[in-house]
Formats: C-alpha cells, sequence, structure tokens
C-alpha cells in the first residue's frame, strides 16, 4: 500500500511539474505578445498647398498739411472725391469702399517738441478698399500713378496701413488637406516598418496639428501657403 501511495505522489508531482512548464510557456508567449502590442512608430505627415488670396484690404492714404482747418478738410474732400471717381471708373463698387475719418495732429500742441514746422495741422486722409477681387485691386495699386498726376500724394510704405491679402475658404480644403497629411504619415510608417522588418498595424493614436497660413514669400502676399501636420502612432507588427 505504501509503494501504491508513493507511485501515487510521484505521478502527481510529474502532472505538477508539467503543469508548471506548461503555464511558465503561455505566460512568457503572453508576454511575448503583450510586448508585441506595445511597438509603435511614432510618424508625422505634412501637407501644404499654395492658394491665391480671396480677400484684400486696400487703405489708400493721403496727407494734408496747413495752418487752417476748413481750407485742409475742403482739399480732403477734394482728395476724396478724386479718389472714389477713380476707383469707380475702374469697377469697384460703392459697397468695397470705406472713407475713414481724417485724422488731425497739431504740431503746435505738443510742448516738448522743438521743432520748427511751418505747418500747424497734418491730416491723414484714408480710403479703404475690401473687396475679393484681388487680381483687379493689384493692377489698380499699380496704375495709383494715376491720382499723383491729378495732384494726388499717395503715401506708401506706412507700416500703420499696410495692404492685406487674406484667404477665407480654408474650410472647404480642410478635409483633402488632412487626409494628405494622414497618407504621408502612413508612407512613413511603412518605410519604417519595411526597414524594420514589421508590418504597420492600427492607429494608436493621431493628432491633428493647427492649419497655419502664411504669405509664401514678401514679394507675393497675395500668394498664401497653407500647411497642417499630423501626427500618429502606429501598431507594429511582426
Amino acid at each position: 500500500m505504501y509503494d501504491r501511495l508513493r507511485g501515487n505522489v510521484t505521478i502527481f508531482g510529474f502532472l505538477v511539474c508539467a503543469g508548471l512548464i506548461v503555464l511558465g510557456i503561455f505566460i512568457r508567449y503572453g508576454l511575448t505578445h503583450l510586448n508585441d502590442s506595445h511597438r509603435i512608430v511614432t510618424v508625422r505627415g505634412l501637407c501644404e498647398r499654395e492658394v491665391s488670396a480671396n480677400k484684400v484690404t486696400w487703405p489708400i492714404v493721403s496727407k494734408e498739411v496747413g495752418n487752417y482747418l476748413p481750407s485742409i478738410f475742403m482739399n480732403v474732400e477734394n482728395t476724396n472725391a478724386m479718389i472714389l471717381k477713380f476707383l469707380k471708373e475702374n469697377g469697384i463698387e460703392d459697397s468695397e469702399i470705406s472713407v475713414n475719418p481724417p485724422a488731425v495732429v497739431d504740431l503746435q500742441a505738443d510742448r516738448y517738441s522743438y521743432n520748427q514746422n511751418p505747418y500747424r495741422y497734418n491730416v491723414t486722409n484714408v480710403v479703404v478698399v475690401t473687396s475679393s477681387k484681388v487680381e483687379k485691386i493689384n493692377e489698380l495699386i499699380k496704375k495709383q500713378a494715376e491720382l499723383l498726376k491729378q495732384g494726388i500724394a499717395i503715401v506708401a510704405g506706412d507700416y500703420q496701413y499696410q495692404t492685406i491679402y487674406e484667404y477665407t475658404d480654408l474650410n472647404s480644403i480642410k478635409p483633402e488637406m488632412i487626409a494628405e497629411a494622414t497618407l504621408n504619415a502612413r508612407a512613413a510608417a511603412d518605410k519604417f516598418a519595411e526597414d524594420s522588418g514589421s508590418k504597420v498595424g492600427k492607429i494608436q493614436t493621431a493628432s491633428q496639428g493647427q492649419f497655419s497660413i502664411e504669405d509664401r514669400d514678401q514679394y507675393t502676399p497675395y500668394i498664401k501657403k497653407i500647411r497642417v501636420v499630423s501626427s500618429i502612432n502606429y501598431y507594429l507588427d511582426d
């Protein structure tokens, strides 16, 4: 009976050992695949587009100086009339034009100024054109010499009154740009996986960067460069 009992214990011990071995194999297998499931690659996909501005704000700036305000404002009204005539003759509508109130500077009111200016008043006059006719406005900017011929001194290069070009239809191209950025990110992930002997799996996380709109360069501010970068984490499979 003792021999029989010892045999049962031996068999039981063998089974326990075998079970532990099998369990170890499964644990190792599971840990290996768990580790594989956390292998990821982070890639970025870039998409850039160049588009033409579809809105322009063009300030036409002129100045008047003098010592007698009524005569200065009469000159301002005559100047505005000639500017408006120039604009309307070239296809600009009333709804695209706004006339700002003249800005008056009393040159003698600054008690800390030691400049002996022969005139007391300096008046800045601004007529603003806001339009979607970007190409037409660019043509008119080049034709400003016609106003100079009429005796209107147009002020150029004033940092306070810059011509501004905008692109306002971003929502219409966002989906295509996001899709292209995602495809470029996937291509980068595929290349990385190919080089490392792996395959690209599902997306772990993805984030879309902000869209940026900038001038293509300082010489063509009416051409905009739009840019977006998507950052995506992919799982890697063997």
